[in-house]
Parts: structure tokens; sequence; C-alpha cells
């Protein structure tokens, strides 16, 4: 059998061929796994928090406040009373939701006009004019400090969900546009863009079916490192009073509202959010590279080779 079709599936059981050269990835690659493992137990503890968190993360239990971790309280409590554990499993509810959506709008709008940019920017003087225009407003958006222009916006559109969403989508919105313009730049000289542009058919489908898809690695390789991102950012925003308000249970405000009493010995409301949080923003960034490998032909073809290499040794 060819590397080729193990890695695509055409040999016959698509969908288990692709399964089985994903899952040898990541045996040959255990970082890899090692971050899968994290983004699942960590979205698969978010979903179940209303079932497996101990106590109602909102409710405050002024005769337990600031509780050293123990029994009942596994994580301890906090200067309210609030148990710690409940609130670090309700707080990636709030985080991976705002991240994600906010990751996505960013993706839409910086990959649309990166596609646009890069397949017209050399048609015309008019296509280079708004190209150029595109590309500065990119850059006056890249040259304010990310956290600085994000504190701005919220302060702009109100604190709110809805506001720090959009502050995550202009922030990374720059990213998508430079990274799809590099792609869309180097792929509408291929000579299959060409014979489509020669057989008739309108820009807008080349560049939805030859161009985008083949343009998509180093997007969907940003994507899983831009929600880690954007869970940090979020977290940060909560931290200075510019996020989630409190009481609502988010890593950021539990680590605002706890650190003050780590000088006092009370470790626990601050150190527990703090290590959840940076875990989950290393697995996000293992996946990232995962994806990153596993959505280039090239590098896919390289890694069924190798895979077919030393299934053929093994026999």
């Amino acid at each position: 059998m060819q590397p080729e079709a193990v890695m695509t599936g055409k040999a016959g059981g698509g969908g288990n061929r692709r399964l089985a050269f994903f899952l040898a990835v990541l045996r040959t690659h255990p970082s890899f796994a090692f971050g899968y493992a994290i983004v699942a137990t960590v979205i698969v503890l978010a979903v179940l928090a209303p079932w497996v968190a101990p106590f109602p993360p909102e409710v405050a239990d002024p005769t337990a406040f600031l509780q050293p971790p123990g029994w009942p309280h596994l994580m301890g409590t906090d200067a309210t009373g609030m148990d710690v554990l409940s609130r670090v499993l309700w707080a990636p509810r709030i985080d991976l939701s705002i991240a994600i959506l906010g990751t996505l709008l960013s993706a839409v709008i910086g990959a649309t006009l990166g596609a646009l940019v890069g397949y017209y920017q050399t048609m015309g003087r008019v296509a280079r004019f708004g190209a150029g225009f595109v590309m500065r407003a990119a850059d006056v958006l890249q040259a304010f400090p990310v956290f600085v222009f994000a504190i701005a916006l919220v302060a702009v559109f109100g604190q709110s969900l809805q506001s720090i969403v959009l502050a995550i989508a202009f922030v990374n919105a720059p990213i998508y546009l430079r990274l799809m313009r590099t792609q869309v730049m180097s792929i509408r000289t291929m000579r299959y863009v060409e014979a489509a542009w020669l057989a008739g058919l309108s820009d807008g489908r080349i560049i939805a079916r030859h161009i985008v898809p083949n343009a998509m690695a180093p997007v969907l390789a940003q994507l899983s490192v831009n929600v880690g991102w954007s869970v940090l950012l979020t977290a940060a925003l909560s931290f200075i009073g510019a996020g989630v308000k409190a009481p609502t249970p988010e890593w950021g405000s539990m680590i605002a509202m706890g650190y003050q009493n780590i000088v006092t010995g009370h470790w626990w409301p601050s150190i527990f959010p703090g290590l959840a949080l940076a875990v989950t923003v290393f697995g996000f960034s293992l996946v990232g590279s995962s994806i990153e490998v596993l959505s280039d032909p090239a590098r896919r073809r390289r890694l069924a080779s190798r895979l077919e290499a030393v299934r053929g040794g093994a026999a």
C-alpha cells in the first residue's frame, strides 16, 4: 500500500485509515498526544462541571473562609469562603467560550481579508490601493501593545462578555490576515490555479475551491495556539478588573482575588487556578503544533512514508 493511500484513506475504509494514521502520529509524537489529552480533559471537566463540582461556584460560606486544602474542600476555600475546586472546574466554561468565539471570529475576518488581498493585490491600480490600505490598517492595529489595545477596546465597548470577544477578534485578526495573504500569494501562481482560470472559472470559485483549501494549514495551526493565548488574555483582563466580573468563576479573577493572601501563607486561592490556566494554555500550544504538521500535505506524506517504513520493518 502506498503512503499516500495510508494518509488519505483511499485504499478502503477511508475514515478508519485516517483515524489509524492520526493515532500512529500520536504514538510517534507523545507530546502531541499529551496536548490532546490536556485539552480533552479540560473540555470534559468544563462540560461536566455542574455534576462534578462538589459545591456551587458562586455561593460563599463565611464560616469556611481561607480553609487549606483538605476534606471536604480539596483545594481549600478563598477569602469569601467559596470552594476553590468548584470554581476551577467551572472557570473554563467562561474562558473557553470567550476564547473560542473570539478566535473563530478573528480567523473568519482575517482569513477572508487575507485571501482577497493576496489574490487581487496585483490586479490593477485600484486593487493595489485597496490591498495597501488593508495592510496599512493591519500595521496600525499591530503597532499597539496587544494587552493595552484589548483594554482600550473593552473600555470603548463596555465591560461584558461580548466586549471581550470583540477585543480578542480585533487583536488577532491581523495575524490571520498576514498568514492567509502570504499563503495565497504563493499559491495563486501555481499551475493548477492558472489552469482553473484558463478553464473559465470565476475568481470566487478559484479562491474558494483551489486557493483557500491549500492555504489553510498555517491558519488551522494558529487557531489552536490563539485559543490558548485568548484564554490567557481573558484571564489577564479579568485579573486587572477589565474582564469577567466577580464572583463569576474565571481563572484570572480567581488569581486576582487570591494573590493578596499569598503573603500571609494562604497560597491555594491563586495557585490552583494559575496552574489550571498554565496547563490549559500549554495543551492548546501542543495541539497547535500537531495541527500544523497534520495540515501540511508535504509533512503528511513524509510521516506516512516513515510510518509505512516502520510497519514494513516490523513485518
